[in-house]
This record gives structure tokens, C-alpha cells and sequence, in this order.
């Protein structure tokens, strides 16, 4: 069978090309731990008074107790200063293959693209990481979180009836499992799901995953390397539960509308396609875009790219027709 790749596109191919070194080198189990620390001290991580741009957002970090004596999870919530009113919510799970990231990293992208323009609000969840902490630990951390929030939406300024879930690679994977849990446990009903890049399928044997090894910015080995970090002893089990690995899910009917984006030269492309498609059969809402020549990441390392500014436009769009929708323009009764 061949494996030749697509190409890329050639402003990414050019951003590509110039990242060296540890950057393009896959994870692996014997270089994960170190990795990790490297990560944690030199990964940028602003600090609440730099998320607050010189007084444009206010900024709060949140202790939630931790479900059945876990440890307390972390919640970093944002807004434009001086919003009046709830505002919708978007709660959002950071990437990083479920092995590295932060919460704080990515709100100056989030509160700068979304917050500002389309006036919401953002919460960033500091899930735990694998190895360290196995499934389901990082996915009760989101789910604990996000029950914990919507409860208590008055007290936060947040519109309970307005609330988007979403996350990029690992991120996006949380998302599409914390859509599946709150569906089964009756739990809150977010009104939409942004699954950037989604990490969704711990077997790694798609087409994609084989043509785009050892190219594509995150590869199979370090895919294979970040589901074992996760699932540790139940890597590769036949019984996986969809909120481990939403891929596994035998029904995608019942959930919140979906954005769903990936590139044609990344390891989850198929089995991104292959998600928004069982989402239509199941009956249920997606939006689908496989952006031509994309690899995963494109954006973070690309961001001025031609293809990066249309994948973030069509994202934006994306959120402003839903919140257009579910605002139901509370106005006074008659």
C-alpha cells in the first residue's frame, strides 16, 4: 500500500521547514518525562495580570473541589472588562496530547480572537496530565469543572442557556468526551462543541495516521506515546469507553451541534472525517472543514499563513451564527 503524502500548503511548508530540533522530534516513552519538565519551564505561562492586557479583561482563577476526594481543579475564567450582563460562556480545554500544555498559555489567543469580538466569556480547565494522572482522571477534571460552572452560572456572570464547549487536539478530544458524558449523565447541555484538530482514536491505524508518519508535526509515534501515557494499562482494550477515546462511541445521536476542523496532511485527519461523518448518520449537526495542505498545529506556528487566517475566520463565523441562534432575546414581557 502506498503512503504517499499530500502536500502541503506552501506558506506552511516554508514554517515547517525552519522548525527544528525538539519541535519536530516525536515523543516517546523514553523521552516523555523529560520532555515534560522542559515543557513546563520553558513553555510561556502569563500570569494573571498578563492576561489582563493593562485592565482589558478580568481575570480570576477558581478552586473547584475535586470529585470523590480528587484533587481540587483549577479553572481560569476571563471576560472583556466591564461586560455587563451574563455573558455566553466558552469553556475550553487546552492541547498538548494530554502530556504537556497549561491552562493559562492559551487564553491571550482566546480572549484576543473570541472574547473581545464576539463578547463572551472564557474558562480555561487545568486538567490533569498522563502519565502522572491516567483516564479518566483529566476528563472528570473537565467534567467536575464544567458541572461546578454551570451551576453556579448567576454567580459568575455566565448565561447557563449559552455555554460552548471546546479544545484543540487533546483539547478538542476532551471536548468531544465531556459532549458524550454530559449527554449519558444527564448533565449540562452545552448549546455547541469546537473540536479543533480533535485527538479522538487511541488504535492509530487510520490512513492518515500511516501516511503522515514521521511528517506531520505530531506524528503516530507520538500519538502511540501520548494514548499509552493515558490509558496505561488499557491501551488497545476492545472495551474502551467513547469518553477515553471518543472514536470508540456506537452513538454520536443527541449531541450539541459540532465544528469540526482538521488539515489534509495531519495524522487525525481521517479519523476526524470519520467522527462529523457518524455524527450526520446518527442524525445530529456538524460543520466540517479539512483545511487543504494543513498539518496539525498550523496555526500556533504559522499564525500570518493565508490558510491560518481563513481557518480562524471560519471559526469565528462558526460561533457568531450559534450565538445568533440561541439568543433568545430576553426582552421585557408584555
Amino acid at each position: 500500500m502506498a503512503w504517499d503524502p499530500p502536500p502541503f500548503d506552501h506558506e506552511l511548508g516554508v514554517a515547517l521547514a525552519a522548525l527544528v530540533g525538539e519541535t519536530r522530534e516525536p515523543f516517546t516513552p523514553e523521552n516523555l518525562v523529560a520532555r515534560q519538565e522542559r515543557d513546563a519551564a520553558t513553555r510561556p505561562r502569563p500570569t494573571v495580570r498578563d492576561i489582563q492586557a493593562d485592565g482589558r479583561f478580568e481575570v480570576d482563577e477558581l478552586c473547584v473541589p475535586g470529585s470523590s476526594g480528587e484533587r481540587d481543579v483549577t479553572l481560569v475564567s476571563a471576560r472583556p472588562a466591564g461586560s455587563a450582563g451574563p455573558l455566553p460562556l466558552l469553556y475550553y480545554m487546552h492541547g498538548g496530547g494530554m502530556i504537556t500544555g497549561n491552562a493559562w498559555s492559551v487564553l491571550p489567543r482566546l480572549l484576543r480572537e473570541w472574547a473581545l469580538p464576539l463578547e463572551l466569556a472564557v474558562i480555561s480547565v487545568e486538567y490533569r496530565l498522563a502519565p502522572q494522572t491516567q483516564y479518566p482522571g483529566p476528563v472528570e477534571d473537565c467534567y467536575t469543572g464544567f458541572v461546578w460552572t454551570a451551576e453556579r452560572a448567576a454567580q459568575l456572570g455566565i448565561d447557563a442557556d449559552r455555554i460552548i464547549i471546546g479544545g484543540k487536539s487533546a483539547g478538542g478530544g476532551l471536548a468531544a468526551a465531556l459532549a458524550l458524558l454530559a449527554r449519558d449523565r444527564g448533565g449540562p447541555t452545552p448549546i455547541g462543541q469546537l473540536l479543533l484538530c480533535p485527538m479522538l482514536d487511541d488504535r492509530n491505524n487510520t490512513f492518515s495516521s500511516h501516511q503522515m508518519a514521521g511528517i506531520d508535526i505530531w506524528d503516530r509515534t507520538s500519538n502511540a506515546t501520548a494514548w499509552q501515557a493515558l490509558l496505561g494499562d488499557r491501551y488497545g482494550a476492545a472495551d474502551l469507553p467513547p469518553y477515553a477515546a471518543p472514536a470508540r462511541a456506537t452513538d454520536l445521536s443527541g449531541l450539541p451541534p459540532a465544528y469540526i476542523e482538521v488539515g489534509s496532511a495531519e495524522t487525525f485527519r481521517d479519523e476526524d472525517v470519520a467522527y462529523a461523518n457518524a455524527i450526520w448518520q446518527a442524525g445530529g449537526q456538524a460543520e466540517l472543514h479539512v483545511w487543504p495542505g494543513a498539518c496539525h498545529g498550523f496555526d500556533t506556528f504559522a499564525p500570518q499563513a493565508a490558510l491560518s487566517q481563513d481557518a480562524r475566520n471560519a471559526r469565528s463565523r462558526w460561533l457568531r451564527r450559534l450565538l445568533a441562534q440561541s439568543d433568545t432575546g430576553s426582552g421585557p414581557a408584555c
